[in-house]
C-alpha cells in the first residue's frame, strides 16, 4: 500500500482540538499562578525582611561591641605608666581580656541572631520544625558527651575571663603549674615558669587559683642583732632608714604603707630577731625586702650596731709543730741481738756448711 493511500485512510483530526487543549492548559496555569502569587510574594517579602533585619542587627551589635572594646583599650592605655596604672591591671592584660570577652559576645550574638533568622525562614516555607529541633537536641547531647572536656575548658575560660581571676602579667599558682601568665585563651592558659619553661594549662583542669599579683603583697624582713644591743636605739635606726626609703623614688609608689616594726620575734642567748612588715604593690615585695635590708645594714654600720646570724667564724691560729715528728721510730733491726730482733726472727737460719 502506498503512502498516499495510508494518508487517505487515516482519520483526519478535528479542527481546533489542539488549540483548545493548549488554551485550557494555559488558563489552568494562569489561574494557579493567580491563586498563589500573593502567597509567593508574601513569603518572599517575609524571607527578605527576616534576612535584612538579621544582617542589620548582627552588624550593629558587632560594631557596638567592637567600639566598646576599643574604648576599654584606650582607657587602659591612658593610665598605663601612671601612679593609678600601678593599681590597675596593665594594658596588655586589659587588651587580651577585652578581646576575649568581645570575641565571646560577638560569637554568641551572631549564633543567636542567625540561628533565629534561619528558623524563621524555615517556618516561612511551612516546614515543620519539631523534628528538626528534636534532631538538633539529640545531636547536641551527643556532642556534649563526646566533647565534654572541650566544653568544660571553654566554659571555665569564659567564667575565668568574666570574673577576672587572672590576666597577662600576673604571677599565679594554678596547682598543676605556676609562673607568670603570658597568654590567656578560652581553652588554654600559657604560663612561663621560673626557669623559663612554658606551661600550657587547660582551663578545665584548674581547680584552684592563687593570684600573687592582685590586691597587695607583704614584705617581711627579719633583722638579727646581738642581745646586748639597746632595743630603743635599734628601733630608732630602723624607723629612720624605713622613713627615708619611703620618701624616695620608686619606693614611694611601691610601698603602700609605712614599714611597721612588729617587735621581737625571738630572743636567744647569742642573738635576738626584730621583725618588720610592710604592704607593697603586687609583685614588688621581693624588691622592697632587698632594698630595706640594704638600707638597714648601712644604717646599722653607721650607728655601730652589729648584725649577727649563724655560727660565728673562728679565728685561724697557727698550728704548732709536733716535736716528736722529727724523731724516727726505733727499728727492730738496729741490733740483731736485741729481744725485738730475736722476736721478729724466731727461726734460726739453716747451716749451709754441712
Amino acid at each position: 500500500m502506498s503512502l498516499s493511500a495510508l494518508l487517505a485512510a487515516a482519520p483526519s483530526p478535528e479542527p481546533g482540538s489542539s488549540l483548545d487543549e493548549a488554551a485550557k492548559q494555559a488558563g489552568d496555569a494562569a489561574g494557579w499562578v493567580e491563586e498563589n502569587w500573593s502567597t509567593w510574594l508574601n513569603t518572599s517579602l517575609r524571607i527578605i525582611l527576616i534576612a535584612a533585619i538579621a544582617i542589620v542587627l548582627r552588624t550593629a551589635i558587632r560594631r557596638a561591641l567592637t567600639k566598646l572594646i576599643e574604648r576599654m583599650n584606650r582607657s587602659a592605655q591612658a593610665v598605663e605608666g601612671t601612679a593609678l596604672g600601678g593599681l590597675l591591671v596593665n594594658a596588655e592584660r586589659r587588651r587580651q581580656r577585652s578581646e576575649a570577652i568581645g570575641s565571646v559576645l560577638r560569637s554568641v550574638a551572631s549564633f543567636l541572631i542567625l540561628g533565629t533568622a534561619a528558623l524563621m525562614i524555615l517556618g516561612a516555607f511551612q516546614i515543620n520544625l519539631a523534628p528538626l529541633l528534636a534532631s538538633a537536641g539529640v545531636a547536641g547531647v551527643a556532642l556534649g558527651f563526646g566533647a565534654r572536656n572541650l566544653v568544660t575548658d571553654f566554659l571555665s575560660g569564659v567564667f575565668m575571663i568574666l570574673e577576672d581571676q587572672y590576666g597577662v602579667g600576673d604571677t599565679i599558682d594554678a596547682g598543676v603549674a605556676s609562673g607568670e601568665v603570658i597568654e590567656v585563651g578560652l581553652r588554654v592558659t600559657k604560663l612561663r615558669g621560673d626557669n623559663g619553661e612554658i606551661w600550657y594549662v587547660r582551663n578545665g583542669e584548674v581547680k584552684r587559683i592563687g593570684n600573687l599579683s592582685q590586691g597587695w603583697s607583704t614584705a617581711g624582713v627579719d633583722v638579727t642583732v646581738r642581745p646586748t644591743e639597746n632595743l630603743d636605739t635599734v628601733r630608732t635606726v630602723i624607723a629612720e632608714a624605713a622613713a627615708a626609703m619611703a620618701k624616695e623614688d620608686p619606693w614611694n609608689e611601691r610601698l603602700w604603707g609605712p614599714v611597721e616594726i612588729l617587735g621581737l620575734d625571738s630572743v636567744l642567748l647569742d642573738s635576738m630577731t626584730v621583725r618588720l612588715s610592710a604592704k607593697t604593690m603586687p609583685g614588688k615585695a621581693l624588691g622592697v625586702e632587698r632594698e630595706l635590708r640594704w638600707r638597714i645594714k648601712r644604717a646599722f654600720d653607721e650607728a655601730g650596731i652589729r648584725i649577727v646570724g649563724g655560727v660565728p667564724a673562728q679565728a685561724d691560729e697557727p698550728v704548732k709543730a709536733d716535736p716528736s715528728a722529727s724523731v724516727a721510730a726505733p727499728s727492730a733491726y738496729a741490733s740483731t741481738t736485741s729481744p725485738q730482733s730475736l722476736a721478729t726472727a724466731p727461726i734460726n737460719p739453716p747451716n749451709i756448711s754441712k
